[in-house]
């Protein structure tokens, strides 16, 4: 409310209208309340603005979970006080998966049983899920991949679009209860992965390599007759569907943020050996080599193995995954 104040003169009386001082508390609250509604504006963002050139993901500081499987198939005689640990390699189709795979399994301490949801009635529901994972962490779950009663580390890679983000709620509780950690593995070039998608689904009817279809090979030979199919990437999709790429990647690292976590890049794991060690520490084994018979497929420059790379080349440059053309290993 206004302040009147009367001054009189000699001649003459004037009123002046002096407005009221504003509370230093009011003040204060109008402050409070801007720098909240910034800072929920600025974290939504970020969430929003998941980078696949982050340098270094470093894993949850969460201590694992050991655990003493008593398998119902079998016997784990002597092994039976040998603690076991649970993981999960969470990735997206032609990231690298089957390679870092085999290369987990080339640890002696290491079983990491395949793609197991690959199987539609294996993740039919929450119940199947459940009753598949049980069986793996068990150790009721046969692979050329099982090594022997003293495993140490037991796990299997999961696709993203196989149940697991439409059945997160459930996953993340099982993971939190029974101690699993997770691996995340992506590309940070999702266009290599779209090359190599488009061709891994053109040589299932092809079948290039004398009438077989081979999602892996192990030969220079076999990586050179596949490699030689270069595929049309659609250009008018092209950035629409990189940016679905890094949302469901973003979704996937929301969604499992409580978890016991790390995130791994393909391409780090060609040219920074480290991170294999920095792996097996996460999964709290002996750090040794590891290796692989797997030989990559697409080598060398994109520009080698896109049909319409001038359409490509034209689609991306100027925007934010011009970086994507470039040679990144």
């Amino acid at each position: 409310m206004a302040e009147f104040i009367c001054l009189y003169g000699k001649d003459s009386a004037s009123i002046v209208i002096k407005q009221p001082k504003r509370s230093p508390l009011f003040l204060r609250m109008i402050v409070l309340v801007f720098a909240m509604v910034c800072g929920l504006y600025i974290s939504s963002v970020c969430l929003k603005q998941f980078s696949f050139q982050t340098s270094q993901l470093v894993p949850t500081p969460i201590t694992t979970r050991i655990h003493y499987p008593k398998p119902q198939t079998f016997n784990r005689s002597e092994c039976g006080h040998n603690p076991v640990r649970f993981f999960a390699i969470l990735s997206m189709q032609r990231s690298g998966s089957g390679w870092f795979e085999t290369l987990l399994n080339s640890h002696d301490n290491v079983s990491s049983n395949g793609e197991i949801f690959s199987v539609l009635d294996r993740r039919r529901n929450v119940s199947s899920i459940v009753k598949t994972l049980d069986r793996v962490y068990n150790l009721d779950w046969f692979t050329s991949a099982s090594k022997n009663e003293c495993s140490a580390a037991i796990g299997f890679k999961w696709m993203l679009n196989q149940g697991l983000i439409d059945n997160h709620q459930e996953i993340v509780d099982y993971f939190n209860r029974r101690g699993v950690s997770a691996i995340f593995l992506f590309r940070r070039n999702p266009l290599r992965r779209m090359v190599s998608v488009l061709a891994n689904s053109y040589d299932r009817y092809a079948k290039l390599l004398n009438g077989t279809h081979k999602s892996h090979v192990h030969s220079p030979e076999e990586a050179d007759a596949l490699s030689r199919y270069k595929p049309v990437i659609n250009s008018s999709s092209l950035i629409h569907d990189l940016q679905e790429t890094e949302s469901l990647a973003a979704k996937a690292l929301e969604y499992f943020n409580t978890t016991r976590h790390m995130v791994v890049f393909y391409e780090d794991l060609i040219t920074k050996r480290t991170r294999l060690e920095q792996v097996q520490e996460f999964l709290n084994i002996p750090v040794k080599n590891l290796s692989s018979r797997q030989v990559k497929i697409h080598r060398g420059d994109l520009s080698d193995h896109i049909k319409n790379w001038e359409d490509i080349n034209k689609t991306l440059n100027g925007t934010e995954y011009e970086k994507f053309l470039g040679a990144d290993y």
